[in-house]
């Protein structure tokens, strides 16, 4: 079953979206980011929906710390 789409509404940071699933107990939860979820319990998508962003998207990877600078070392003295 897929699910159908919503028509086209007010759109921004500050806007998330309910929507009851047709023919069904299901409803609908579209976060402004554009996450959508599914859901039979109304408490649960709540809780999602205002959880933004932790359940929506995976975590930004963490910004690779340099390499430590390289410190001069003395040649290696070699047997004549």
């Amino acid at each position: 079953m897929s699910i159908p789409e919503a028509p086209p509404v007010l759109r921004g940071e500050r806007v998330q979206r309910v929507h009851w699933v047709l023919g069904t107990d299901q409803l609908r939860a579209v976060c402004h980011c554009g996450a959508e979820r599914l859901f039979d319990d109304p408490i649960e998508l709540w809780e999602w929906l205002l959880g933004h962003p932790d359940d929506h998207r995976p975590a930004e990877p963490p910004e690779p710390t340099p390499p430590p600078p390289r410190t001069p070392r003395e040649p290696a003295s070699v047997p004549a």
